[in-house]
């Protein structure tokens, strides 16, 4: 009589014999190298950018320490800056000041100026806005910029007009103040918030 045949779950199989021990060392060795190198692949450029990020975020608050020592420059800003700004300083303007900050998070552009009654007309239709937007007595420049740019609109005796002229991103959004106490003569704050 022949004996029965043995089931196929009685019979050891290769699987269940599992691989040898060298087989099992490399593979984790090359999970480890795998792992290893997805950690270096999105742990240095996330390094990096965070430290970028940081060195901005310095260089930002160095520009607005040196705007807060000095104020604003006596000089006329570059066209492609009044262009990137939207603040188009008219060509007979007088005692022209500006100022500049970058950091990570955006860009200002802080401007000073005198001009005459028809060339206030000129200033606002150029950035797209007119005289009658300009309401009486509102003071649209922060407290923050006017900080930095080292203005004060609580003065007494001046009569201030303001306007915030918002545009569509990416263009920038143009705090204006203008101080009307002279007819002959109006005196424009302006900052322009850019954000990249």
């Amino acid at each position: 009589m022949t004996p029965p045949s043995a089931s196929p779950t009685t019979q050891p199989s290769a699987e269940a014999a599992g691989k040898p021990p060298e087989d099992r060392r490399h593979r984790n060795r090359r999970r480890l190298l795998t792992l290893i190198v997805i950690v270096l692949l999105v742990g240095i450029p996330a390094g990096y950018l965070a430290i970028a990020a940081e060195q901005s975020r310095n260089s930002g608050r160095k520009s607005e320490r040196e705007a807060l020592a000095t104020g604003l420059r006596p000089i006329r800003p570059p066209w492609f800056k009044r262009r990137i700004y939207d603040v188009p300083i008219p060509s007979g303007a007088t005692h022209v000041r500006f100022y500049e900050t970058n950091n990570w998070k955006n860009s200002r552009f802080y401007a000073q100026f005198d001009v005459t009654s028809g060339r206030l007309d000129t200033f606002l239709q150029s950035m797209g806005t007119n005289r009658s937007e300009l309401e009486p007595g509102a003071v649209t420049i922060s407290k923050r910029d006017q900080s930095v740019a080292k203005w004060d609109f609580s003065v007494p005796g001046h009569h201030w007009a303001g306007l915030t002229y918002n545009q569509k991103d990416p263009r920038p959004t143009v705090n204006v103040i203008v101080d009307l106490s002279d007819p002959a003569k109006a005196r424009v704050y302006a900052v322009s918030t850019a954000t990249p």
